[in-house]
């Protein structure tokens, strides 16, 4: 009961008082970074935060723990203990300001580095007006989206060191450092820098952004995956792309055609161009690592653009040497390993030429003896799975695949991953399935327990952090229930839902009767003659006394 409360608190707080929202994030360790640093100013000292201690629970656990071999020698120092003239950003935030120490965390400081791209949402992670100068009292604060809600996280300047150099990420140069004080906020709110070792470039940048990210294997290109690129740029997206290297010597290897192994570019816009009497598929690439641009065919240099007429040109602003570069998308395909799109929610958009997606968000939690029921090869248990409704209404204006429908984006994201990992616990194995419902019947098999009732489904269970699919729907009402792969297990979890168009989305919070998966769950119970628990109990009153109040489900889970 008391989970259901804080999940309505918490959705009531944001609806009235856009508590959690970009705008008005909460307090992380409801530390208030004005506050702090005010009363800092004005005692003359210098700020010691006392939730992310410099010390040895803050750095690790195990390979980073007190007794590890990797820790010996290991200071605390602030800034000016290492430089004479500390900067906290110098001449705008670049790549050059990322350098990786020994953690394995590349796959943040590839996120981090992306936003250097886009100055707007740089802003919105780092706010500005923070300096070594300047009302400087040791305090720092950044901001990062954390599973539903942003959050404003304090922390000061002390940082772990080696030999008078930082442990950890640094800049080329060694005087600036909101990139290393951005990693410690990071760390802090996993818990310790070691929570960071290994992850996905995706999982950064939606902590850095709030967005639902979707990757996609080249080599395996869905169909019409052009037209899903510039509709996703015309919703103000973020897309980036990389060449996958075979071993770490392959790292910035370039290719024949000047293209470097194992970095991330940013795609710009994704066009098309008339071509000796046909349309061509373009795609413009910005290559934040440096000057060296694609050689190959739609290149600066390349004579196909003297066929493009000037009109044309102007159109797709074209221009050579400014740092990024165009190719057809057929090479695109064939060159690049792997994209991924990073789909905004609308406050994250600054500018009003862009649409934007339509955005639901549920939280939930997999509770074992209710609510963890495991995926629909444990049919005795499914059903007790939450569940969450969404009706879609308005087909997709410019179809992308020439086909009318509902393009819905979903996520399911697992709550605390990495927090957890220094009790040993491990990710939960989710996916989620979605269902129509007509008449909050469902349409299902003869048998239950057969996936046919299924329309969709994310492709395979996995333990990652989040799991997301794009899928495209017709008109309707649907229930969609995320599910570990396996019944009992434990864990919360927040599910987002993105679309083109306006939809209604509601949860099943209290499991009334009307919901399908109680018919579905009590048919089963009467074809297989079983012993029902409380939960299916309160279904079976449910039906009895469906003219009258509903039983709620949640006065019994607790007990």
């Amino acid at each position: 009961m008391a989970n259901t409360a804080g999940v309505l608190a918490r959705r009531k707080a944001r609806e009235e008082d856009g508590i959690g929202s970009h705008t008005n994030a909460v307090p992380f360790h409801q530390q208030d970074f004005e506050l702090l640093r005010r009363k800092c100013l004005q005692t003359g000292s210098l700020f010691c935060d006392p939730t992310f201690p410099a010390g040895w629970d803050s750095l690790g656990y195990n390979q980073l723990g007190r007794y590890s071999s990797k820790t010996i020698g290991v200071e605390w120092k602030r800034p000016s203990e290492l430089c004479s003239n500390p900067q906290f950003i110098v001449d705008g935030a670049t790549r050059t300001d990322i350098s990786q120490g020994a953690l394995g965390d590349c796959w943040l400081l590839a996120a981090i580095a992306s936003l250097t791209l886009d100055p707007q949402i740089l802003k919105r992670v780092v706010p500005p007006g923070q300096s070594f100068t300047s009302q400087y009292a040791g305090i720092f604060h950044f901001q990062l989206w954390q599973y539903g809600e942003w959050v404003d996280v304090v922390v000061d300047d002390r940082l772990p060191t080696r030999d008078g150099k930082l442990l950890f990420v640094h800049s080329a140069e060694g005087g600036e450092f909101w990139s290393a004080l951005l990693e410690k906020a990071y760390a802090k709110v996993n818990s310790s820098y070691e929570a960071l070792t290994g992850g996905s470039t995706i999982e950064g940048f939606e902590d850095f952004t709030g967005g639902i990210s979707e990757s996609y294997d080249l080599k395996e290109a869905p169909p019409f995956l052009f037209n899903i690129m510039r509709k996703a740029l015309r919703l103000g997206s973020l897309l980036g792309c990389s060449i996958d290297i075979g071993s770490s010597s392959e790292m910035e290897a370039m290719t024949r055609q000047k293209l470097v192994k194992g970095h991330a570019y940013s795609i710009t816009a994704a066009e098309q161009v008339h071509h000796l009497g046909s349309l061509v598929d373009l795609v413009r690439i910005r290559n934040p690592w440096g000057q060296v641009e694609w050689t190959g065919a739609w290149s600066d240099d390349s004579k196909d653009w003297d066929r493009v007429e000037p009109e044309e040109k102007k159109k797709l602003d074209y221009s050579a040497d400014d740092g990024e570069f165009w190719m057809s998308y057929s090479d695109f395909v064939s060159q690049f390993s792997c994209l991924e799109i990073c789909n905004l929610v609308p406050d994250m958009l600054s500018s009003d030429e862009v649409g934007h997606w339509n955005y639901a968000e549920f939280e939930g939690a997999w509770r074992v003896g209710s609510t963890a029921g495991g995926c629909r090869n444990s049919p005795a248990t499914f059903c007790s799975n939450p569940q969450f409704f969404i009706r879609l209404e308005d087909v997709d204006d410019e179809p992308h695949d020439g086909e009318d429908g509902c393009t819905v984006l979903v996520g399911l994201m697992q709550k605390g991953a990495r927090r957890e990992r220094r009790f040993g616990r491990d990710l939960n194995t989710i996916g989620f399935a979605i269902y129509e419902v007509k008449h909050r019947k469902v349409m299902r098999p003869q048998e239950p327990g057969s996936e046919s009732t299924a329309v969709a489904r994310s492709q395979t269970f996995i333990n990652l952090r989040e799991v997301s699919e794009r899928f495209k729907l017709p008109p309707g009402e649907y229930a969609i229930i995320p599910s570990t792969f396996e019944p009992h297990r434990q864990g919360s979890f927040i599910l987002r839902v993105f679309t083109e168009k306006e939809a209604h989305s509601r949860s099943d919070l209290y499991w009334d009767s009307g919901s399908f998966c109680s018919d579905l769950r009590l048919q089963y119970l009467v074809q297989q003659d079983s012993e029902i628990s409380t939960f299916e109990l309160q279904q079976i009153l449910d039906k009895v006394v469906s003219q009258s109040k509903k039983f709620i489900l949640d006065i019994t889970r607790d007990h």
